[in-house]
């Protein structure tokens, strides 16, 4: 997850930019124990640390719903080394026997799986020759049907509220004509070379789904009895997003920017609805700012949505809104709050909603009337984080207020719990005991700092290696999160148990600018990035160091997307490091204003004026204006089909650091986008690179 986040077309995107690569360094094989890079050292690790194929039996838990009051259904995410992917398979658990088994057949691979209101269909997606296709299962009868034979995935599942509709969007393509016409025809048998593609979009490639084809999320409807989609919206921008019915089911609430010049104003959208029997639009709300993610009330009387107040800030946090769709009216319930939201879901009395935010590098829940009087409940989710710490979580209200959600572990990928008001919670699984619980991992402890440069307060935590010794010496790692308006927190992470595995504290923070503590602390660094948040990092250092057992002659760095920018930035104002690794930067803001794929976004929020206009102001915030300091060994780590923060920030960096003389490397990710550990193999790759890095730089203590 990294983050340069916003959003744009119909796509969330990120800097990750979350907030979230390839030469020829070798770890060696992974069946190695990580205890090999050691060299024998004098700072033996327990025997049973995790390895590097651990990453392949690890489980997460996602999109937990209620089928009733006692049964709650979940998507078991796995991992298979053989595809080297993520898996997906529906389990159920019963509340009160604690029962656990499979819902639809394991060898099923299902996504987006969503119950119907009257509880006896479940829709979801599944792969068919290769595509995704909409599928429904029966309860009662255990019978599945496929409905789409579309050529792109159905997204966004949503019912109607009679149950007789599944409304969903779908990528709907539009065919560029080309610009030259008069291509003479080749002769039967003649090898000439490929047509030239003609480009004149504002958005003409996205990370993750290189060059785009013309085309934009359409809204469709169909029958559960099956037939053709019907689409429902037209134009040229996006209808995307999640879909809300009306109680009628006539009418599908959506939001879209319903402007063709939506590319060039990311953060514009309104709600409209469309009928579904005549597909007429109507507009809904027009407020200044994006609205986004509609949601009717189980009464049919209100829509509560999403909305923000744009102010060209680099952090914004949005508000929970509420329209009264008789009146018109509209109440702002979490303005009070200051924090970046996330889920929301009504209650089913109507009378309030339940909603995730982001608070100190956690994700916390809360309630909130239609007065806008937010309470806090008592529940912290988590454990959705694949690789590094940062927060993430799910959850799911019943008709009675019971709440299951996924669990905050720093030991533990997350498990589903259950939240009951005046009752001790209970846990529903336990996913990892087989994977984890015979292995030595690396405790996680806070570390309190105090920013020396202005006495705020910054949050950080410490994983100290199995079998952690305070009378030793250990070599330490800063690991440093992308967004730059993201946050970490106390969660567990693979790449983070990987490090500590092989004998290394690590330590991680929210520097000024992170997310979850509000948006004064998160544009300290609006158009000031980077700049203090650096002071932070080296005062988080220079915290565990205090603690008497960090071999200071032993200091490495390394951060990924945002992390990375403050990587070669630190290295270029410090030489306390023995090496760093740079993973998927921006060192040239000029250059990535015009080559990012999202470079809509960040020349207007990121940027006080067009690049050209202010090159000199953001030459002076660039890694690369400080590359002359630089001394520190550095590995460059970026996908090659990066397009968030292109591979060519790193080869600019790269040749800057060998035309000083730097010992410098650069480890390229095949195929990899700017998620360069989205796949278990390149999880691997990844922290087996940066390891192999700092071990070839690693100092020996004296007498080793």
């Amino acid at each position: 997850m990294s983050a340069f986040r916003f959003a744009s077309r119909s796509v969330r995107t990120g800097f990750c930019l979350t907030s979230t690569a390839l030469f020829v360094l070798t770890v060696g094989a992974s069946q190695a124990h990580p205890q090999q890079e050691h060299k024998d050292r004098d700072l033996p690790l327990p025997s049973n640390t995790l390895v590097y194929d651990d990453t392949f039996n690890l489980e997460f838990v996602a999109n937990p719903q209620f089928i009733n009051e006692e049964t709650v259904i979940y998507a078991r995410q796995s991992m298979d080394i053989m595809t080297d992917s993520r898996q997906s398979r529906l389990w159920q658990v019963d509340i009160k026997s604690g029962e656990h088994r499979p819902f639809i057949s394991l060898d099923e691979n299902l996504s987006q799986a969503t119950l119907s209101p009257n509880g006896k269909i479940m829709a979801y997606t599944k792969a068919v020759n290769g595509r995704s296709q909409l599928h429904i299962y029966y309860l009662d009868t255990m019978q599945s049907v496929r409905l789409t034979n579309t050529d792109e995935t159905p997204r966004q599942l949503t019912w109607s509220k009679d149950s007789k509709a599944l409304a969903f969007t779908l990528f709907t393509e539009e065919k560029q004509k080309p610009l030259f016409t008069a291509m003479p025809n080749k002769p039967k048998g003649a090898q000439w070379a490929e047509q030239a593609t003609y480009i004149d979009a504002v958005q003409y490639r996205g990370d993750g789904r290189g060059y785009l084809r013309e085309g934009f999320d359409q809204i469709y409807v169909l029958p559960v009895e099956g037939g053709t989609p019907r689409q429902l919206t037209t134009g040229e921008f996006p209808s995307g997003g999640s879909l809300a019915f009306s109680n009628d089911s006539d009418w599908i609430y959506f939001a879209t920017p319903y402007r063709e010049d939506y590319a060039l104003n990311p953060l514009s959208s309104d709600i409209y609805k469309v009928n579904v029997s005549t597909g007429e639009i109507e507009q809904v709300t027009n407020i200044e700012g994006p609205e986004s993610s509609p949601s009717l009330s189980p009464d049919g009387k209100y829509l509560a949505f999403t909305q923000l107040n744009d102010r060209k800030l680099s952090y914004q946090n949005g508000d929970l809104v509420v329209l009264e769709l008789k009146s018109g009216n509209i109440t702002r319930l979490t303005t009070s709050l200051d924090r970046s939201l996330g889920k929301f879901e009504w209650r089913r009395d109507s009378r309030g909603l339940i909603f995730s935010y982001l608070d100190h590098g956690e994700t916390k829940l809360a309630s909130v009337n239609l007065k806008g009087d937010v309470k806090p409940i008592d529940v912290t989710l988590g454990g959705q984080a694949f690789g590094r710490p940062y927060t993430s979580g799910d959850f799911a209200v019943s008709d009675n207020g019971d709440i299951v959600y996924t669990t905050a572990n720093r030991a533990t990928p997350g498990d589903l719990a259950l939240f009951r008001k005046g009752k001790e919670d209970t846990q529903l699984t336990d996913l990892n005991r087989d994977a984890l619980s015979h292995k030595a991992l690396a405790q996680v402890q806070d570390l309190a700092v105090v920013s020396s440069f202005d006495e705020r307060a910054i949050d950080a935590w410490i994983a100290l290696p199995p079998g952690f010794d305070s009378s030793k010496k250990y070599p330490l790692i800063l690991e440093i999160h992308g967004g730059p308006h993201a946050a970490y927190g106390p969660h567990f992470a693979m790449e983070i148990q990987l490090m500590a595995a092989q004998g290394y504290v690590v330590v991680w923070s929210n520097p000024r600018g992170s997310s979850s503590y509000g948006e004064d602390f998160g544009n300290l660094i609006h158009h000031n990035y980077p700049s203090e948040d650096y002071n932070d990092l080296m005062d988080v250092v220079d915290a565990v160091i205090e603690k008497g057992y960090v071999d200071t002659d032993n200091l490495f760095i390394t951060g990924g997307s945002g992390g990375g920018v403050l990587t070669a930035w630190s290295i270029g104002k410090t030489d306390r490091f023995r090496a760093a690794v740079v993973a998927k930067p921006v060192i040239n803001w000029m250059s990535f204003a015009l080559t990012a794929d999202a470079y809509p976004f960040f020349s207007q929020y990121w940027m006080a004026d067009k690049p050209w206009n202010i090159a000199d102001k953001l030459w002076k915030r660039s890694p690369l204006s400080l590359v002359g300091n630089v001394k520190t060994p550095t590995m460059l780590l970026t996908g090659e089909a990066d397009y968030r923060t292109p591979i060519s920030e790193s080869e600019q960096y790269y040749q800057a650091l060998k035309l000083q003389g730097v010992d410098a490397a650069m480890v390229r990710i095949p195929g990899a986008s700017h998620g360069i550990a989205s796949r278990p193999s390149r999880l691997i790759q990844k922290v087996g690179n940066i390891m192999a890095w700092f071990e070839r730089y690693r100092k020996e203590q004296d007498g080793e």
